[in-house]
């Protein structure tokens, strides 16, 4: 699930993708992802919800190892929360169970969905090479193995320039990255101009 966590099981990963799926425990994510950390009575106020509802994701949230309780802040029946680091590669669709699939597909279409207006997003704040938001579209020659190497290389660049809130320097700035690789039909390709 994260980095240096044992393999998930099919039931594991499909109850994942629910979570993942479901829209309040996506909004709640979303909060700590840009405010740190919350309690169960913060979330409720800023989303909208009961502190027992928003209480109840969180700890559904913490059983899947998606946030954690910060004990140092935590008391009686007070409990502040915040996100932990996350990363996961869905497997081959050919070796899902039919609900899995379905969990998954559920979630991909809510990304897609999200990525498509980040998309969006980063082509009206593009300002050239210099700005905050930047395009990058590339078309190449590779084989597969060359693929997947350069994912393992793309995954220790983002962990190389990562780093947690607390440990941010001034001026930075949550970015959001997204990439994805997928090859056109042989012979349907002339290349493809690099940039916005």
């Amino acid at each position: 699930m994260t980095d240096g966590m044992p393999e998930m099981t099919s039931l594991e990963r499909t109850a994942l993708y629910k979570s993942l799926g479901n829209p309040l425990r996506r909004r709640i994510l979303e909060y700590l992802g840009r405010h740190g950390e919350a309690n169960s009575t913060v979330l409720a106020r800023e989303l909208g919800e009961s502190s027992g509802t928003t209480s109840y994701h969180l700890r559904k949230l913490a059983e899947q190892r998606l946030v954690e309780e910060i004990p140092e802040k935590s008391g009686g029946r007070e409990r502040w929360w915040r996100a932990l680091p996350f990363r996961h590669t869905t497997p081959d669709p050919a070796a899902m169970s039919a609900e899995e699939y379905a969990a998954a597909v559920q979630v991909a279409h809510i990304k897609i969905e999200l990525d498509t207006a980040l998309h969006r997003r980063a082509y009206e704040e593009y300002r050239g090479p210099g700005g905050w938001a930047q395009i990058q579209r590339h078309g190449t020659w590779m084989t597969k193995q060359e693929l997947l190497d350069f994912m393992r290389e793309y995954h220790a660049l983002l962990d190389r320039y990562s780093r947690a809130r607390e440990d941010a320097p001034e001026g930075a700035r949550p970015v959001l990255v997204r990439f994805f690789a997928v090859p056109e039909p042989v012979g349907e390709w002339n290349g493809e101009p690099t940039g916005p």
